[in-house]
Formats: C-alpha cells, structure tokens, sequence
C-alpha cells in the first residue's frame, strides 16, 4: 500500500476514536510493511494525533462505570499500553470510588443482598467478571448499602 493510503487509513481510523500505538500498528500491519507502519506511527505521536496516554484516559473514562480497576488494567494492556500511563489514567479517571462503582453496578443487576451461599457465589461471580477486587465484593454482598467511610 502506498505511504499516503496508510496514512490516510490511519488517520480514518484516528478520527473514529482514540487508538493506542499498539492497536494502531495491529490494525495497520495488514497494509504494509513493519517499517512503514513504524514510521508513520512515529510521525502520527510526533504530530499528536497519537497518545497512548490520550488512549488510556479516553478508554478509563468511558469504561469506569462499568468496570472495576482489576478489569480495566487487563484491558488497557491487553490494547499494549504502558503501565505507568495506566496507573495515571486510572487514578485521573476513577479516583477512589471502587466500592461506589461497584455498587451502582450491583444494585443495577441485583434488587437485594443474596439469600444463600449459592446466589451468593453468583452475584461474586458477576462482580468479579467486572474486575472488582475480592475485597470489594465481600464487603459489597455482606451489607449492600453500606456506606463507606
């Protein structure tokens, strides 16, 4: 592929949403060579028109009030960015609300604390699928509406 059609793909793809440099090059990498795609990636984070911190923010924020901390670091790896830029996108995004966050998820799932051991083990489940810390859950499905300090 010509240097101004993956250019030009590139740039299609930027202007639909944020995409880290990882992804980016994955979703290039069919068009051309791996030296091309790593110069325009280059050029593209040269211009800013790509940031993977820009990335991480974006996809905390958008993420966050589905998800817990546990689940939104395996993603924004799993997409290749670096674990520094995750911390500060995380703690920019999210601050200290995961049992807030889990509740609101809970209670719109869920009507009331679990009768036994078995719903129990399902609603846990469901809260862990989330990325919600073990902690977070026990506390949660112990007193539903408890207020933390």
């Amino acid at each position: 592929m010509a240097g101004i059609d993956l250019r030009e793909k590139a740039l299609r793809l930027l202007a639909l949403r944020e995409h880290s440099r990882s992804e980016l090059a994955h979703k290039l990498a069919a068009h051309a060579t791996g030296d091309d795609v790593a110069t325009l990636l280059d050029r593209l984070v040269e211009l800013d028109l790509l940031s993977d911190s820009r990335f991480a923010h974006a996809y905390v924020r958008s993420h966050a009030a589905r998800f817990g901390v546990q689940r939104l670091r395996h993603e924004l790896a799993r997409r290749g960015v670096a674990e520094a830029l995750m911390d500060e996108a995380i703690e920019a995004e999210t601050g200290a609300d995961e049992f807030a966050r889990a509740q609101a998820i809970w209670k719109r799932k869920y009507t009331s604390a679990p009768p036994d051991m078995k719903e129990w083990a399902r609603q846990a489940r469901f809260l862990q699928s989330r990325g919600f810390s073990s902690e977070v859950i026990r506390t949660l499905l112990k007193d539903p509406d408890h207020e933390p300090a």
